[in-house]
């Protein structure tokens, strides 16, 4: 196996970081890996907020959740997706701009996810560690308020980088058997599939905490379907532009 797909199979979120600050050349570096990444019809519909402000990483922190390693990393990051600026360059080329479809709010979504994912990996690939923060579209209106974040952009999620000050095991994934399909979609064996997968998460986390959380993928999936659903953001996004036409 190459050190590559070595390195992409050794993912762990990291959310404990030692007082080490990246240094700036690496860290410019790791956004301009971000920027290689693959972009529908080149449009790099993404912008990315470095928050360097240590009152507005502390709100930011409580705004997610109470995720103090947003405020205690190196360096954190709000990764927007941004169609302000690509269309706004095809209007000065002369085009009748339409805004607000649906395509383009999944084109900056993608785009987004894209590029944030090279940054994760180049950063990794330098010895440091990342954890992403969904938690910020808990409050998608305040975060866009402390970020300025004008319409037709919002902010997808964050992403802590730092020197790790833990080293945490891989956390399983479910059976490449369960998420491939040959030829059609084929769940003929998915229940069977992910009933092994809820034991084998069952163990692990047992084991990572010492016999204190006793639980399995489908349950710890149980919140996101009942009670973190996050119905504002479709009025949010609808607010920025976004109409989804």
């Amino acid at each position: 196996m190459n050190p590559v797909i070595e390195l992409l199979n050794s993912h762990r979120s990291i959310r404990k970081f030692t007082e080490r600050k990246i240094p700036r050349e690496l860290f410019v570096e790791l956004i301009r890996a971000g920027q290689s990444a693959a972009t529908s019809s080149h449009v790099q519909a993404y912008s990315v907020i470095h928050v360097v402000n240590p009152e507005n990483r502390q709100k930011i922190a409580a705004l997610a959740g109470g995720q103090t390693y947003v405020a205690e990393c190196s360096d954190f990051l709000v990764f927007c997706a941004d169609m302000k600026r690509s269309t706004e360059a095809a209007e000065r080329a002369g085009a009748e701009v339409v805004r607000g479809m649906t395509e383009q709010l999944l084109i900056a979504s993608v785009d987004t996810a894209l590029m944030a994912q090279n940054v994760a990996t180049a950063a990794e690939s330098e010895g440091l560690g990342i954890c992403y923060i969904g938690g910020i579209r808990n409050n998608p209106a305040d975060i866009s308020e402390i970020l300025r974040l004008p319409e037709h952009v919002y902010p997808v999620f964050g992403m802590c980088l730092g020197y790790p000050d833990q080293n945490p095991e891989v956390k399983p994934r479910l059976p490449v058997e369960t998420i491939l399909k040959e030829d059609y979609y084929q769940d003929e064996q998915d229940e069977a599939q992910v009933a092994h997968f809820d034991e084998t998460m069952k163990r692990y986390y047992l084991e990572r905490t010492g016999g204190n959380k006793d639980t399995n993928w489908s349950e710890q999936l149980k919140p996101l379907f009942t009670t973190k659903l996050r119905p504002h953001m479709k009025d949010f996004l609808q607010g920025k532009g976004f109409k989804m036409q």
